[in-house]
């Protein structure tokens, strides 16, 4: 076994990521893998968060289709969006896979459910896309320039058939170049 499989290996806690493909499974980093490298296919870039005309973080975002999706399922406190410290091991998982992974950067995109105003969520959404830039450059080691922290509020309902289901609250990475 290489140095690199047994890190990623050794990284691979069987913590739960809910995605799409594999809602509610346990993913491996070499699967957090395997979806970054689909989405490097697409071509994202990482777009500015404003534009001259006024565009917001929610204008700018690329949609995935559910099967290229990496939602981490990232628990909050209610109205808070302070990391709590058993969120450690999901992004230590995370971490794994992003340096594993050859790409220019990623965008962290938070979400929540509908339960708020549009104006709060889109910046409860935001606030909490930023504290897990904040934890991945401070903790994992990830260079700030290629981290992009953006929200989109309630915009991008994971659950549309329940707009105040839990899972619509998550944080998702794409993959940029």
């Amino acid at each position: 076994m290489n140095k690199k499989s047994l890190i990623l290996t050794a990284a691979t806690l069987c913590l739960m990521l809910t995605t799409p493909a594999m809602a509610e499974s346990t993913l491996t980093v070499e699967d957090i893998v395997n979806i970054f490298q689909k989405q490097k296919t697409r071509g994202l870039v990482l777009a500015p968060a404003s534009t001259d005309d006024g565009a917001t973080d929610a204008d700018n975002f690329v949609s995935l289709p559910k099967e290229e999706q990496v939602n981490l399922n990232i628990e909050f406190d209610f109205d808070s969006s302070v990391l709590r410290p058993d969120q450690d091991d999901k992004l230590a998982l995370l971490c794994a896979a992003m340096k594993a992974v050859n790409a220019k950067g990623f965008k962290i995109v938070g979400h929540t459910d509908a339960s708020g105003t549009p104006i709060y969520n889109m910046n409860l959404s935001k606030l909490r896309a930023q504290e897990v830039k904040r934890h991945l450059v401070d903790n994992c080691g990830i260079p700030d320039e290629k981290l992009r922290a953006e929200g989109v509020g309630e915009g991008y309902l994971f659950d549309e058939s329940d707009p105040d289901a839990n899972i619509n609250r998550r944080v998702e990475f794409q993959v940029a170049g």
